[in-house]
């Protein structure tokens, strides 16, 4: 079975406090995109979980969350067949879309049908949340509000039809690291609820002012790069551009593809990974 594994982008993130365990209540509107890694699933007769990559920077051990998604299957289902999974990657890594999160969703929602486990899309994502906060967004996609560690989600009515411009520098960004440096007293927190109330109202007036990413006052100051991408991007036409998760990357909101082309023209001369979609 082969399983579309869809990138996401935060609309906003705001972060409420450090919990006493040491993770973050967070508040933040996410985004499936239409950029998309391909896994294919199979059950096999040796023993194991075998995962290969056309990515050299894909881990193909332990380590990737696809391997985890596929143990927890297998012991849920009782199983002893093994699993071979290939990732197709084409969403840039350490990116802050989701990008392992999503291939660890595609492999809990393929073993599901072909253990034969039938659980619905509720539970998939209760079991899916230890392995990574982002998983259940991405096995439920769409819009959607997440609250208390990310896993806590509702659903929203689907936000409009966008082009989307990516833009990765060449640099990775550790997430626990940007948590770890964030100073909740310096930042200004987006409105989410107001983005919320608009989406609930398909109210797209003054949108874009109740986008925000409080992650930013992290990276950005140690990765000027970002900024600089997110300034060159509205003086070639975005709409809007802020940074995704704990970033690098950034994305833009264009009025249409052609728009996008130009100014992607213009980045693919800086950068490798510039990316062309749409939300979904």
């Amino acid at each position: 079975m082969t399983e579309k594994a869809y990138a996401k982008i935060n609309l906003t993130l705001d972060v409420i406090n450090r919990r006493p365990d040491g993770y973050h209540n967070v508040k933040m509107v996410m985004q499936t995109i239409g950029l998309c890694d391909e896994v294919t699933v199979e059950l096999s007769d040796e023993k194991g979980i075998a995962i290969t990559s056309d990515s050299p920077v894909v881990p193909c051990d332990e380590s990737n969350i696809a391997y985890k998604a596929a143990k927890i299957m297998l012991d849920i289902a009782g199983s002893h067949s093994g699993v071979r999974i290939h990732i197709a990657k084409r969403i840039p890594v350490c990116a802050g879309l989701a990008g392992g999160s999503t291939d660890g969703a595609a492999v809990f929602t393929a073993l599901n049908d072909l253990l034969g486990l039938k659980l619905p899309k509720s539970r998939l994502m209760e079991i899916s949340a230890p392995v990574g906060a982002d998983i259940p967004f991405c096995i439920m996609g769409g819009t959607a509000l997440a609250q208390g560690t990310g896993t806590e989600l509702s659903s929203l009515p689907s936000f409009r039809e966008n082009t989307v411009l990516l833009v990765k520098p060449p640099i990775n960004v550790s997430t626990p690291w940007a948590y770890k440096n964030l100073c909740l007293d310096e930042v200004i927190h987006p409105d989410v609820d107001a983005m919320v109330r608009k989406l609930e109202k398909q109210d797209y007036t003054d949108f874009y002012s109740c986008m925000g990413n409080v992650l930013e006052s992290v990276t950005v100051p140690a990765y000027p790069v970002i900024a600089d991408i997110k300034k060159a991007m509205l003086e070639h036409g975005a709409e809007f551009s802020m940074m995704s998760g704990s970033g690098p990357t950034v994305f833009g909101f264009f009025k249409d593809k052609a728009a996008a082309e130009v100014a992607g023209e213009y980045f693919r001369k800086k950068f490798d990974e510039v990316i062309i979609t749409k939300t979904v």
